[in-house]
């Protein structure tokens, strides 16, 4: 299992907007091969900030079979305009057995 991180800085006074796009998003990658879980955590700290962990079943149902579609195109569209700066997207493996 995979789990992908992103942590989104969403534009002031775009928060309303994001999370109505987001709610409609969701379901765009729960359709998706090799999807496990999705979560958007808002920070408590940090104005306008949110942690996206999605769980994949593997590396490359995320980076290939996702990022490659046609729907990562839809969900493109309903969130990267809301970014500043573009998140960067990490990959993390658990290392406990």
């Amino acid at each position: 299992m995979i789990f992908e991180q992103a942590e989104l800085h969403i534009k002031p006074n775009l928060e309303k907007d994001f999370l109505t796009a987001f709610n409609k998003a969701k379901f765009i990658i729960a359709s998706m091969k090799g999807f496990i879980n999705i979560d958007l955590l808002k920070c408590i700290e940090k104005e306008n900030t949110y942690l996206l962990l999605v769980k994949w079943e593997t590396l490359n149902d995320h980076e290939i079979g996702f990022r490659k579609s046609d729907q990562y195109q839809e969900w493109k569209q309903l969130l990267h305009h809301f970014y500043e700066p573009f998140p960067k997207v990490y990959h993390y493996e658990s290392v406990l057995k």
